[in-house]
């Protein structure tokens, strides 16, 4: 009961952070320089067709009115009018958000598993060869930027190599179903979300890592080593637990970072997600389009910190659901 209780309240208190979200989303989008009426119309184009444009898109009212309008219809579960792809907003996202989520699980599944399994590791050795080797990698792998890594892969895998595609989803003469269609996809996948996953395992490595190292050091370890416990024993049963307390949090508030690496990481392969339609609205100045990516994004990041929590309480029987 306590845990539903918890689960609940946290539930309600997103409904006031998704509408401060969408505030301070609409208030920064229209207060950046450009006008969406004059991006759609062109260059050259006659003042009389802009004015028409932004009075047919609305924009050419008080910003307050907008606001309001803009509210009104999110009340609703209406996201807007997409001024570039002459659709709703809420259509084009569902179209482009599975592909950004199964870019974003493919990678960061095994980064997590991959990057706890060698902090652990490194921290049992700890110190050895072994370990500085690991920590050697895991720092040379954060230090590199994620739009060059991508770039890199390319150049290797697609352009030397030519094993696999260098960007989008899909093949042009790819099958439509079944598993030929899969197994394009997964072939287009692979460079995006080696990326990601290059980008998201150094942090899982140190922090697991560090996070083993300090609890081996407490003084329940000690009592447990006393009582006569095996090696392995004190350190899966009670020092490895302990630590992944850490690692679990930050996997649910890294979700925002993955979210900007997806960005830079769809720009560079031209993969159809969340990341690639953020960069194309931004192009265009779509105001509906980045305001509703924003929002949709946030609220998949608030719900992972409700699962972390959650997770954490379970994991931790000292949490309280107070």
């Amino acid at each position: 009961m306590q845990l539903r209780r918890y689960a609940l309240r946290r539930v309600l208190q997103v409904v006031p952070v998704m509408l401060f979200i969408a505030v301070i989303n609409f208030v920064l989008i229209h207060a950046a320089p450009g006008d969406p009426a004059s991006a759609l119309a062109g260059d050259g184009a006659p003042q009389e067709f802009i004015e028409a444009l932004r009075k047919d898109y609305g924009v050419d009212r008080p910003v307050i009115e907008q606001l309001g309008t803009y509210l009104s219809s999110l009340m609703r579960g209406d996201l807007g009018f997409s001024f570039a792809y002459r659709r709703s907003v809420v259509e084009v996202i569902t179209e482009r958000l599975p592909a950004t989520l199964l870019l974003v699980l493919a990678s960061q599944i095994p980064a997590i598993v991959l990057g706890t399994l060698l902090g652990a590791y490194s921290a049992r050795h700890y110190p050895s060869r072994i370990d500085s080797m690991v920590t050697a990698i895991s720092l040379s792998l954060y230090a590199v930027p994620i739009f060059w890594s991508g770039l890199l892969l390319i150049l290797v895998f697609a352009v030397w190599l030519r094993w696999l595609p260098a960007s989008g989803m899909f093949s042009l003469l790819s099958p439509t179903d079944g598993f030929g269609r899969v197994l394009d996809v997964l072939r287009h996948m692979t460079l995006p979300a080696t990326a990601l996953f290059l980008y998201s395992l150094p942090q899982y490595v140190r922090l697991t890592r560090a996070s083993v190292i300090e609890v081996m050091r407490e003084d329940f370890i000690t009592t447990a080593r006393a009582i006569g416990y095996s090696e392995n024993v004190v350190f899966f049963r009670h020092a490895l637990r302990n630590a992944l307390l850490p690692a679990v949090t930050v996997a649910g508030l890294s979700l925002s970072f993955v979210f900007a690496g997806a960005l830079l990481t769809e720009t560079v392969f031209g993969w159809p997600g969340m990341g690639r339609l953020m960069y194309e609205g931004v192009l265009k100045r779509d105001y509906p389009i980045l305001m509703g990516v924003f929002l949709v994004t946030s609220g998949l990041v608030l719900i992972v910190g409700i699962l972390t929590d959650l997770l954490y309480a379970a994991l931790d029987p000292r949490v309280s659901y107070e």
